[in-house]
């Protein structure tokens, strides 16, 4: 690092304002852009284990209500308006589809107990994949950011270091300060471009390994109140 500063003095004695004051328009571009993506990519991080934090605790909640309950088939319908807790949703639609099919089997003088429990199965599976959508919401768009910042950085790179060489052959001279314009545009869009990749990648992998473990815990909730059921509609 000392030997870079030392052939090019005027990195080592200006800021990154200056720096970026003497960018080319698309090296500009480039690293405007990166600062945009990286505000973005702290809100959706922040906000997303917020999110999670919270269903989760409201998750717990729920399916401790329900351990208190003698019977799940008879609950007011209280228990069915609380769609936005994953835990609720999965039980309110278990349910509904349970009533419905029970209803239909008695109209017909056929009701059947397992046929009524396949049909909340059914709902139960569709809940679960609802909700895992609900879960991973906004994990492809951190994803892109930490795939696709380091490339962005990397075409600054090679569009100042294009742009240096190219100055030079215009001028047809070598001197430090055809090269440093470019050369200091090519340095700034590539730490622009790890600094937006380098914390998302950190983030990402916390906020999938919250999911999955969200995702496993919604699983085993659903095979537990699946077997409630059962039971009591046997």
């Amino acid at each position: 690092m000392l030997e870079l500063l030392s052939a090019f003095p005027v990195l080592a004695t200006t800021n990154i304002i200056d720096i970026f004051m003497r960018c080319d328009p698309v090296d500009k571009a480039i690293t405007l852009g990166l600062c945009v993506a990286s505000l973005v990519a702290w809100t959706v991080m922040f906000g997303k284990h917020s999110e999670l934090k919270r269903l989760r605790v409201l998750n717990h909640t729920f399916e401790a209500h329900l351990r208190d309950q003698r019977t799940l088939l008879d609950l007011p319908e209280s228990y069915r308006n609380k769609r936005s807790i994953p835990y609720a949703d999965v039980f309110a639609d278990a349910l509904e589809s349970y009533a419905r099919a029970a209803a239909i089997g008695k109209e017909r003088g056929q009701e059947n107990s397992r046929a009524c429990l396949e049909h909340a199965e059914n709902a139960i599976q569709r809940a679960i994949a609802r909700q895992t959508l609900r879960y991973e919401a906004n994990m492809i768009f951190l994803a892109s950011i930490v795939s696709g910042a380091p490339f962005i950085g990397l075409l600054g790179t090679v569009w100042g270091v294009m742009e240096a060489f190219s100055s030079i052959a215009m001028q047809q001279t070598a001197g430090i300060q055809q090269l440093a314009p470019g050369v200091s545009g090519a340095m700034l869009a590539t730490i622009a471009g790890l600094v937006v990749a380098i914390p998302s990648v950190f983030g990402y992998n916390l906020l999938l390994g919250h999911t999955r473990r969200m995702i496993t815990e919604l699983e085993n909730y659903a095979s537990s109140l699946a077997d409630r059921i059962e039971l009591e509609g046997s």
